[in-house]
């Protein structure tokens, strides 16, 4: 299940809010106050049907709304708007891969649903969800947690929920059987309310084992929903499983058909993102990265790092395609996934909201690649910040629009002559004397420690390699 960003199923003006103090943001409507109408918000159905789409379901054009009545203390009404009989789309599929292979997970359908509340919290009530419901073909923890992983990353890149399973906005209810080779599925039991992969396969794996174990010593497995402990990592019965009749289902007689034109479809279809397949695909292809690149500049996309924001329009991938014109791919890659992402971290920004632009982080690489700034790899005794970093951080801090040349100027860190590295190195090697006769002597290895001791010296404005080519000519080749 996928709780979508775009605000409560009933209305446009007040947004859900996930982590806000408790009851203070929900409506009359959802708190089920008599005298109040459920009305569909638009902008959930635009979100649902663009995840359909992404997954190639088929959007049906005739879809309604159903009653699902139990209850509890989580439902105010005391049912739960679904689609049970006629829902947003039927089909679609979602690919996987892993250490298992390549595999095709089939989606059964997409309904839109109403959240219920959580404990004595009515902020949840009334949040638009999509509930994604799949056959029956994985076969494994691994698997499952794949395709978790693969529909986390779909509905981010379509923008349609920030799918962080941790803060709730995407639950997992999975259902477990057990069966010899050959045989046909066993009883099934559904675990509800799964909040993060981790505990996806703990708690799989602890109850395939208990099916397991009831099985061999010649007993039944009863058809229940059941919970997980994540303290001792074991499931617990809930209630005795449910069916369809026991939940009383009924049309609902507030909420008209939803009706669903071409015209429509074709207007989101239009707008839809890049396919996450596709685009993988095309990385390897047009920039000659290896599938950890590719993964990586994804999972930053999917808000592992940089917090999502709800918007398709700038991301890691797209940053770094507008930057990496005309450049090396694997610098820019470099750039972006080791300096800029850990500044955007820092402060809390997304990459829309990044203050550096692609023609600032484009001049500062090829600056650096010009050796008209300095840049140096972290060793030991070398300071951390170099003239190249220092800028960057100098932009996400302040949200500096200068040129890169300009900044460069004003903040002091302009490369220094050959003239100033030669007495620099001689600085660093009269301060470690007994360093630089072990260079001397053929230990090629501590000549780091000078070239650190130098750069140090200069505030990291002389350039690495003219410091190191330096050292060398002095204690080595003895030509200066």
């Amino acid at each position: 299940m996928a709780w979508m960003g775009s605000g409560h199923w009933s209305r446009d003006a007040m947004t859900s809010q996930l982590g806000v103090e408790a009851n203070t943001s929900y409506s009359a409507i959802d708190a089920a106050w008599p005298g109040t109408l459920p009305k569909l918000n638009k902008s959930c159905v635009d979100l649902a049907v663009r995840t359909a789409l992404a997954c190639g379901a088929n959007v049906q054009s005739f879809s309604a709304f159903d009653r699902k009545h139990y209850f509890y203390a989580d439902l105010p009404a005391g049912y739960q708007i679904t689609q049970k009989y006629a829902p947003l789309s039927l089909g679609g599929e979602v690919r996987i891969s892993g250490s298992f292979g390549e595999k095709t997970i089939r989606l059964q359908q997409i309904q839109l649903e109403q959240e219920n509340l959580k404990a004595i919290d009515l902020n949840r009530a009334g949040s638009a969800l999509m509930e994604l419901v799949s056959y029956p073909d994985m076969r494994s923890p691994e698997e499952a947690a794949a395709y978790v992983k693969t529909l986390q990353t779909l509905l981010r890149t379509v923008g349609s929920s920030d799918a962080n399973m941790e803060q709730g906005s995407f639950r997992c209810d999975v259902n477990v059987s057990v069966n010899r080779p050959g045989d046909p599925f066993g009883t099934r039991c559904e675990i509800k309310n799964l909040n993060s992969v981790g505990f996806l396969i703990t708690a799989l794996n602890a109850e395939i084992y208990r099916h397991i174990e009831l099985l061999d010593q010649g007993n039944q497995v009863i058809q229940e929903t059941r919970g997980f402990d994540e303290n001792r990592m074991i499931t617990y019965k809930l209630r005795s499983k449910e069916d369809a009749p026991d939940y009383r289902y009924m049309p609902d007689s507030n909420l008209p058909p939803l009706i669903l034109t071409q015209a429509y479809l074709q207007s989101i279809k239009a707008f839809l993102p890049e396919h996450p397949d596709h685009l993988r695909k095309r990385l390897v292809e047009q920039y000659g990265f290896n599938q950890q690149d590719v993964n990586v500049l994804l999972s930053i996309d999917a808000g592992r790092d940089v917090p999502f924001d709800g918007e398709t329009g700038q991301s890691a991938v797209s940053f770094f395609e507008e930057t990496v014109k005309g450049r090396n791919p694997k610098t820019v890659f470099n750039w972006i996934v080791n300096e800029l992402v850990a500044q955007l971290v820092l402060h809390k920004r997304t990459f829309g909201q990044s203050p550096l632009s692609q023609a600032q982080l484009g001049d500062l690489i090829d600056l650096v690649e010009t050796r008209k700034i300095s840049i140096f790899i972290n060793v030991e005794d070398c300071i951390k910040g170099t003239a190249a970093k220092d800028i960057l951080r100098h932009i996400l801090r302040t949200g500096a629009i200068e040129d890169i040349a300009t900044l460069q100027a004003n903040l002091g860190l302009m490369t220094i002559d050959v003239a100033d590295v030669r007495m620099f190195c001689e600085t660093a090697i009269g301060d470690f004397p007994d360093v630089a006769e072990r260079v001397r002597q053929g230990n090629k290895k501590v000549l780091m420690k000078l070239v650190g001791a130098a750069m140090k010296l200069s505030n990291g404005r002389a350039d690495a390699n003219l410091v190191k080519t330096c050292l060398e000519d002095i204690l080595i080749h003895r030509t200066i």
